[in-house]
């Protein structure tokens, strides 16, 4: 099966809202069809299944009194009547998707060829249906309304077992939602527990609540769903499902959040925004006469606005950057001076700024006074290219460390006589080559490395993974390159208290 791309699929769950009358569906289809064409989203229609004949208790197929019963009975649709209805969807341009609520029904998903199954939260802990779910070879979307957490771990667990594609949507079964009742927090709550696992938002607010779903795609959901349905003189429309013109805001909403919220990753500012700080900034001007070459040390210079076209800001200033040329009392330094080579403990500081920023990252928190090397094998200005941290937690006969590889880093080939190591990939991407076979392991994967096994390794946006060994010996460390094989160790290493060289630095 090839992998379903949950994110950015907007559900529209026709339910019970066909009302039993096909022209009714089939008008609510193609109006919700029309607003999906004109978002340009990635729209599926959901369609509810019960098999009315075994999931309600012959004793109580009449009963009015019981809660859903009459509904569901009186609003049933044929199996004819629903191939009907997902043709409409398909000629929509929409994605099918039912949900099942007893096992008969996941037949009738199989023989409508309907792409995506969705769980509901009352389903999601009846193991008779879950296992026939499982059997079937679909995209599975789950709602959570009313799980504890100790239960959707219970779920996830069981659906990763099955190597199941699946998705979870944070979901309040209350009809309508009042805000104070949304728990919109849950959705970073189950992205956090579960960051692998794709995370929505199932809405029962009023229609006309649209800040709800804004909210939601801040606090990272992906996917969303909502009831639909039309009023008509004979059909009235419940509480909590939208028209078609109320879903077309709804999805507006939507994109404006999206908008306002940016891309995940932190881009460049714009040059209006840089223009904007610039006229705020103070830049470095020299006291008295400078020779070039002469070191701008702090006594030397002072720090004024206006900052000027070219001119160093203060901001990229540091003790003992050398004069690029001769300069008169009271002029401004040239930004030139800050692309000349930086001093090591320079590099280091910087390259000690983003391996700290990873592990805040991938929540993995380190001792101040761990022992940290940093092994450059060409040299520290080409760290970037070539290298990784080392970060020495252990070393009896046993042996355990942190390796952080930054991103497009390589390690070269090489191989150790004694040490025999495991490695286990704890955040990122990387790429092991071991004698000749490449692996890409996943997060949680491990990598075993015998003795006498060439290996090297790289990394496309970093990474972080876990070194348990034997002892290690600062002498097993055997290169394929000959220019790092002729290396003192400590030419390619420099080992430094890690946290201390932060700390000590100034902003």
């Amino acid at each position: 099966m090839n992998r379903f791309d949950f994110n950015g699929v907007f559900t529209y769950d026709l339910a019970n809202n066909h009302q039993g009358d096909l022209e009714h569906a089939l008008n609510i289809i193609n109006a919700v069809g029309e607003v999906n064409r004109q978002a340009a989203v990635r729209g599926a229609l959901k369609f509810q299944f019960r098999q009315l004949d075994t999931f309600i208790h012959p004793d109580y197929k009449q009963r009015k009194d019981v809660k859903h019963i009459p509904r569901f009975m009186e609003t049933a649709l044929t199996k004819q009547q629903y191939a009907t209805l997902t043709k409409a969807v398909i000629k929509n341009g929409m994605h099918t998707m039912a949900t099942p609520f007893d096992e008969e029904s996941v037949d009738l998903i199989l023989n409508l060829d309907i792409e995506i199954i969705k769980v509901a939260s009352c389903s999601a802990t009846d193991r008779p249906l879950l296992e026939r779910i499982t059997q079937v070879n679909k995209p599975v979307i789950v709602s959570t309304a009313g799980l504890s957490l100790d239960k959707i771990d219970r779920l996830v667990s069981f659906l990763e077992s099955k190597n199941m594609q699946f998705a979870l949507m944070h979901c309040v079964a209350i009809y309508p939602t009042p805000n104070d009742k949304l728990g919109l927090n849950q959705i970073n709550v189950l992205k956090e527990r579960f960051p692998h696992v794709p995370i929505g938002f199932s809405t029962h607010e009023e229609p006309d609540n649209y800040s709800s779903i804004q909210i939601a795609y801040a606090k990272g959901a992906t996917l969303f769903e909502r009831h639909v349905g039309m009023e008509t003189e004979k059909h009235q429309l419940n509480s909590y499902s939208s028209r078609p013109e109320q879903i077309a805001r709804w999805i507006d909403a939507y994109k404006q959040a999206v908008a306002a919220c940016g891309g995940e990753h932190r881009i460049p500012a714009s040059p209006d925004e840089i223009a904007s700080l610039r006229s705020l900034m103070r830049g470095v001007f020299v006291r008295a006469q400078i020779k070039k070459g002469d070191k701008l040390n702090r006594d030397k210079v002072y720090f004024a606005m206006p900052l000027h076209d070219r001119q160093l800001p203060s901001g990229d200033w540091f003790d003992g950057i050398a004069a690029d040329r001769d300069y008169a009392p009271n002029e401004p330094v040239n930004e030139a001076v800050a692309n000349l080579p930086l001093p090591a403990e320079e590099i280091i500081y910087h390259i000690l700024l983003q391996v700290k920023g990873m592990l805040n990252n991938a929540r993995i928190h380190i001792g101040k006074e761990t022992s940290v090397e940093l092994s450059h094998h060409y040299g520290l200005e080409r760290f970037r290219e070539f290298g990784a941290v080392i970060m020495n937690c252990i070393n009896r006969k046993y042996c355990k460390k942190l390796v952080i590889q930054l991103p497009r880093q390589k390690h070269p080939y090489h191989f150790h006589k004694r040490k025999e190591e495991t490695f286990q990939l704890l955040y990122g991407d990387l790429e092991v080559e071991l004698d000749g076979k490449r692996i890409k392991p996943q997060v949680g994967d491990t990598i075993l490395v015998r003795p006498g096994e060439w290996h090297k390794f790289h990394t496309l946006d970093g990474a972080i993974f876990e070194e348990v060994s034997t002892t290690h010996f600062d002498n097993d460390s055997f290169y394929e390159d000959e220019r790092i094989a002729r290396l003192a160790r400590e030419a390619r290493k420099t080992v430094i208290t890690v946290w201390k060289v932060i700390e000590k630095k100034t902003i």
